[in-house]
């Protein structure tokens, strides 16, 4: 995988334009271009949680920006936090999440390593644990840790803030993760740390830390947060709206496919290796007639062979176009939304009622009993079939009604 732009001796605006590709935020930008005139390779630090074995599509956005910064020459730390895994970020959640144990942490790490390779170049690459220097500072090193900021600069943290104004507990060792998150900064001397939107205060709490230390803070660069297959809610296992990378590459292929045309140029934008200026061309030719089924494919074949190989990648074209193309599915597809409500699923025949598909569910069980019911171009035989909250379907009924479905 290359980033597209790799310039033998870019310039201090070329590496910046690079650099901020699709970042959400630059902190702080003047001190990131002092940093770059200095001429050497930069400690670029990125942490992982190891806290389930996979990763997907969403998780690359930052692995791609570091796949860049190495193509610029700069020295890439992809960091375990197998210390901090055993604590647990609650970043975005509302209630304290559980702690792994040790051998889950070293299981998922192995997991992470063998994965990021598929992105990252190996031998330009330093894999960090920060159990190295966490389990050193030992309780005194903890305590000077903990006395270097206060409850009330926690409390600003949003998570926390509404957790503390709802009454929800908050146990004194989460307040931890953020301190020892940007005491590895200072154990890494970092220069740039990359982080979701979700991560800013931990982000900043580690430029806290080295100018306590006595270093020059490290910049840091905010990649947003991959929208899922559903086009709303963020890529999320949980959610089961997500591309894992270690899928077969069908898999991969079609749930590319799936996405919407809109959702597409953010997927290029932030996990593509194409360029800008490739990206604004593929733009340029769907608004003067190409088909973004064809632009999309594009993209499903460049993902399949960076995470599988060309030949994987190929083969699953052939098999999408078998399967999709050759059962006459239209190239203009209207796309239909469907709440699933607090459940979560919606039975088959009710998706079709609701998509406007059928007029009644009893209608819909009919047509499925007739053979009349496609769902990917496959055909539904049963009658009590239950679709996901985070599914994008396209669903068939008869020979002209179509729908790409997405529940929510």
């Amino acid at each position: 995988m290359t980033s597209g732009v790799r310039p033998e001796n870019p310039s201090i605006d070329e590496a910046l334009r690079i650099i901020k590709r699709g970042a959400e935020e630059v902190l702080i930008e003047a001190e990131l271009i002092a940093k770059l005139k200095e001429n050497r390779p930069l400690r670029v630090k990125a942490g992982f949680d190891p806290t389930a074995p996979d990763l997907h599509l969403g998780h690359t956005v930052v692995l791609t920006k570091m796949r860049q910064l190495q193509d610029l020459g700069h020295r890439i730390m992809f960091l375990i936090g197998d210390f901090t895994g055993m604590i647990g970020d609650p970043s975005g959640k509302n209630s304290t999440r559980p702690p792994l144990t040790r051998e889950q942490v070293e299981a998922n790490a192995r997991t992470y390593q063998e994965q990021v390779y598929k992105i990252l170049d190996p031998a330009r690459t330093e894999i960090c644990f920060n159990s190295t220097w966490n389990t050193e500072l030992g309780a005194a090193g903890m305590l000077r840790l903990a006395a270097s900021t206060t409850v009330a600069r926690m409390l600003e943290r949003d998570d926390f803030k509404k957790r503390f104004a709802g009454n929800q507990p908050i146990a004194i060792h989460e307040f931890m993760y953020p301190l020892l998150q940007g005491y590895d900064s200072v154990a890494m001397q970092a220069d740039i740390e990359l982080g979701g939107t979700d991560q800013k205060f931990n982000l900043l709490m580690g430029r806290m830390l080295q100018e306590q230390h006595g270093q020059k803070p490290q910049c840091v660069i905010m990649m947003p947060l991959l929208e899922g297959l559903d086009g709303v809610n963020k890529m999320s296992k949980s959610l089961g709206n997500y591309i894992g990378i270690a899928e077969p590459a069908g898999e991969i292929f079609g749930k590319v496919m799936s996405v919407s045309d809109t959702l597409m140029w953010r997927y290029y934008e932030l996990v593509s290796s194409r360029s800008l200026e490739d990206i604004a061309v593929l733009k340029a030719q769907v608004e003067a007639g190409r088909n973004p089924r064809d632009v999309k494919i594009e993209l499903a074949m460049e993902l399949v062979t960076r995470f599988h190989s060309a030949e994987a990648a190929q083969g699953a074209l052939a098999d999408f176009q078998a399967r999709f193309q050759k059962n006459a599915i239209p190239d203009a597809v209207p796309e239909v939304s469907v709440s699933t409500g607090a459940e979560g699923r919606m039975a088959i025949g009710q998706v079709l009622k609701e998509a406007g598909l059928v007029a009644s569910t009893s209608e819909a069980f009919r047509m499925i009993q007739q053979g009349g019911v496609k769902a990917d171009g496959e055909k539904v035989e049963d009658k009590g079939l239950m679709l996901d909250a985070g599914t994008t379907v396209v669903l068939q009924v008869g020979k002209r009604k179509f729908a790409r479905v997405t529940l929510a």
